[in-house]
């Protein structure tokens, strides 16, 4: 690190939990982002503003009206450009120190595979089940943390799933898959209050500095908010032996 960025960062660098050498972890780490929406915009302009020195941001929506009320790295200048990108921008007006590149369509198979693999931490940020499915696999196969977080009506919630930790459950073992469609999921079908995904999103940033940079203990279990209540509920997630994306294979006898 140079003069400007021991200043830059200083404010982080003087907490005992991460001092110099969580910064430089931070500066050398890579964090993909997939989804720069409600939850996205958050986790991409905390990570670079933190000094994360790479970050990949995969959307492939192109920003609209209605995203205005809550996706605050995009303004009305954006309307009609794709997200990654207008996200990127905004990211690299905060720190142009910052490598930040963009994957502008659907992440899916061996493009999931391989972007997956060359990150350091992924960050959920979708709202679909089956895209969360996808993420979750990947990161299992490819032995890369996972930050999940979902924000819909008043609702929020946060799990972090580590396939480095052989107690630690994944996705599927907190949802296993029944079918359910991808609308349960929808802001565009349930609504919800703008400054919930900022809360959220901003919880899935500092997780992902956490492991970057080695500080405190990862998230453990599932994480809930009630914003009409304004409490936080916590619940143990154990990892289910039979689960089809990270349980033991059952053999024949």
């Amino acid at each position: 690190m140079n003069d400007r960025d021991l200043l830059r960062y200083s404010r982080q660098i003087m907490l005992e939990a991460i001092d110099i050498e969580g910064q430089e972890r931070l500066l050398a780490g890579h964090a993909l982002v997939i989804g720069a929406g409600g939850l996205g915009s958050p986790v991409v302009l905390y990570l670079a503003a933190a000094g994360v020195g790479r970050l990949t941001l995969a959307d492939a929506d192109e920003v609209e009206l209605s995203n205005l009320q809550r996706q605050i790295a995009h303004g009305e200048a954006d309307l009609g450009r794709n997200k990654a990108e207008s996200a990127r921008e905004a990211a690299q007006a905060l720190n142009p120190g910052c490598r930040i590149e963009t994957l502008t369509t659907h992440l899916e198979g061996e493009s999931m595979a391989t972007a997956v693999a060359a990150a350091d931490v992924v960050l959920d940020c979708t709202d679909r089940f089956s895209s969360r499915y996808a993420i979750n696999a990947a990161c299992r196969e490819a032995g890369v943390p996972l930050v999940s977080g979902a924000a819909i009506r008043f609702s929020g919630q946060l799990a972090v799933f580590d396939p480095r930790d052989p107690d630690c459950p994944c996705y599927a073992c907190l949802y296993p898959p029944d079918g359910q469609g991808d609308a349960a999921l929808s802001c565009a079908e349930s609504g919800v209050v703008a400054p919930l995904v900022g809360l959220i999103g901003s919880f899935q940033a500092l997780e992902a500095i956490k492991l970057l940079s080695g500080a405190g203990t990862p998230h453990r279990g599932l994480s809930t908010f009630d914003g009409l209540s304004g409490e936080w509920r916590r619940f143990g997630v154990p990892r289910d032996p039979a689960c089809a994306t990270c349980g033991n294979p059952v053999t024949a006898s």
